[in-house]
């Protein structure tokens, strides 16, 4: 009978740890809705730009959202850094002809949400309470 707490409080702590995953997530998707139509055309219309304009869309309502539940500034700015990341480094490529602007959204949100997690375990102690 003793064992069903400890597995009850790290079941507790598990949720709250995807649920806080899926909270940046939801986060990110109002950011896009909200944000992405006050930029100009003009400038989403180019795949590197607009590479960048959504994960700003999304880093800002994401930093926002982790602010609300009271994160510290440092892992704030590390997970804006982690989202930006895949796309910084994928338009490398993208300006040498060796990616396409599709590939370089695809890839790039592919790899962020396995970064943030990557980030979330390594903050655990920020993450999983």
């Amino acid at each position: 009978m003793t064992t069903a707490a400890p597995d009850r409080s790290r079941n507790r702590k598990l949720a709250r740890f995807v649920g806080h995953y899926v909270e940046m997530v939801v986060a990110m998707l109002v950011g896009m809705m909200a944000l992405g139509p006050l930029w100009p055309e003009a400038w989403v219309a180019r795949a590197d730009v607009g590479a960048l304009v959504m994960a700003t869309d999304m880093t800002v309502a994401m930093a926002l959202w982790m602010a609300v539940r009271r994160h510290s500034w440092p892992r704030i700015a590390e997970m804006s850094a982690v989202m930006f990341l895949p796309f910084a480094a994928l338009l490398v490529p993208y300006w040498f002809g060796l990616l396409s602007g599709s590939a370089v959204m695809i890839a790039g949100h592919v790899l962020m949400f396995p970064l943030m997690l990557a980030a979330m375990l390594w903050r655990r102690a920020e993450y999983w309470h």
